[in-house]
C-alpha cells in the first residue's frame, strides 16, 4: 500500500496548538469523528457535528485530499454563479479540527464527507493520526433507523471495544450484516491497531428517519460527554430545545394522521414496553413480540441507504 501520509497535510498553526496541548494533556485526546453519507438516521451525527463546530471554537490540525477521495459526480460540490460568471466554488472539507469544550479542554474532531474511495488507505491515515495527536479514545455516532415509537426514550447500541464506558446498554441483536461505510472500517482497523474505540448508534425511528430528529442527536451527546467527560451544555441546550419542538409537531402531525398511522404508533409502543417489561424480570418475555431479526435489519439498512443516495 502507498504511503497513507500523502492523502493528509499537516496545519502547522493547528498543529502545534495540539502539541502543546498534549504537553498538559498526558493521558492523551478524545476524537470525536462523523462522515456525511453515510446511513445516519435523524442527522444524528450531522446534528453534533454542525453544533459543535457553530458554538465552540476550533482551528483545523489536518486536510485530507477531498480530490482524491472523494467522488464529485456522485456528491456535487455547489458553485455559485453570480451573474454573468461563477463566482465561488464549495470545496468539500475532509478535515481534522481541534476544538475546545466550555471548560477549554480540547478535543478533536474528524469529520466531512464519506471518503468514496480508498478506504483502506484513508483507515491507515487516521490510524497515523491518532498515534501522532496522542488520542486516547475516538469515539463515532450515527442514527439508525429502527422499529421503535418517538414516544419513548431513544434507545442506544453501544460498539467497539470500550463499550464498557456506556454500562446499561447492549445491543438488540448477535450478528447482523449491513453495507459497510468508512467510518466502520476506521472503527474495525483502530481496533485492530490496539486503539480504544467506541460507536454510539442511536436507535431512530424508522417513520422519522429521513428528517433531523433532534431527540436521538441530543441522546447521543449525552452519552459522549457520560463516556468522555467532555463538558458541551450549549449544544445539549440547543439540542433538547429543538427535540421539544419537534416531538411537538411529530405528536400534531400523527393526531391528524390517518388511523394507519395511529396504529403504527400504538403497535411500536406496545412492543417497546413489551420488550422493556422483559429486561426488568430477566428478559423472560411474558408475551410473544415481533422483534426485527438481523437479516431485517440488514434490509432496512440497504433500504435506506439506497434512498439517501438516490437524492444524492
Amino acid at each position: 500500500m502507498p504511503d497513507p501520509q500523502s492523502l493528509y497535510e499537516w496545519e502547522p498553526k493547528g498543529l502545534a496548538v495540539v502539541d502543546m496541548a498534549l504537553a498538559q494533556e498526558s493521558a492523551g485526546l478524545v476524537m470525536l469523528y462523523h462522515f456525511d453519507g453515510y446511513i445516519d438516521a435523524g442527522e444524528t451525527g450531522e446534528q453534533i457535528v454542525d453544533g459543535l463546530l457553530e458554538t465552540l471554537p476550533h482551528q483545523v490540525v489536518a486536510r485530507f485530499d477531498h480530490d482524491r477521495l472523494v467522488d464529485y459526480r456522485a456528491r456535487r460540490p455547489l458553485l455559485t454563479f453570480r451573474r454573468d460568471r461563477w463566482a465561488s466554488f464549495e470545496a468539500p472539507a475532509l478535515e481534522v479540527r481541534v476544538v475546545q469544550d466550555a471548560t477549554g479542554a480540547p478535543f478533536l474532531l474528524l469529520s466531512g464527507p464519506e471518503p468514496d474511495v480508498e478506504w483502506e488507505r484513508f483507515a491507515a491515515a487516521v490510524e497515523q493520526i491518532v498515534e501522532r495527536l496522542g488520542v486516547r479514545l475516538a469515539v463515532n455516532f450515527h442514527g439508525i433507523p429502527m422499529g421503535v415509537p418517538h414516544t419513548r426514550p431513544v434507545g442506544i447500541t453501544p460498539h467497539g471495544n470500550r463499550t464498557d464506558l456506556m454500562p446499561g446498554h447492549r445491543s438488540p441483536f448477535d450478528e447482523a450484516q449491513v453495507p459497510g461505510s468508512a467510518e466502520a472500517l476506521v472503527e474495525y482497523r483502530l481496533m485492530e491497531a490496539g486503539h480504544d474505540v467506541l460507536g454510539v448508534a442511536t436507535h431512530v425511528p424508522h417513520y422519522v428517519a429521513r428528517s433531523a430528529y433532534p431527540d436521538a442527536a441530543l441522546t447521543a451527546l449525552e452519552a459522549i460527554t457520560a463516556a468522555t467527560g467532555l463538558v458541551l451544555p450549549a449544544l445539549a441546550h440547543s439540542l433538547r430545545t429543538e427535540a421539544h419542538r419537534t416531538q411537538t409537531e411529530i405528536d400534531r402531525q400523527i393526531d391528524q394522521g390517518d388511523e394507519e398511522l395511529v396504529s403504527l404508533v400504538e403497535g411500536l409502543e406496545h412492543q417497546y414496553d413489551a420488550v422493556a417489561g422483559s429486561e426488568t424480570r430477566g428478559n423472560l418475555v411474558a408475551e410473544p413480540v415481533d422483534l426485527p431479526s438481523a437479516d431485517e435489519i440488514g434490509r432496512e439498512f440497504e433500504r435506506f441507504l439506497a434512498e439517501r443516495e438516490g437524492e444524492g
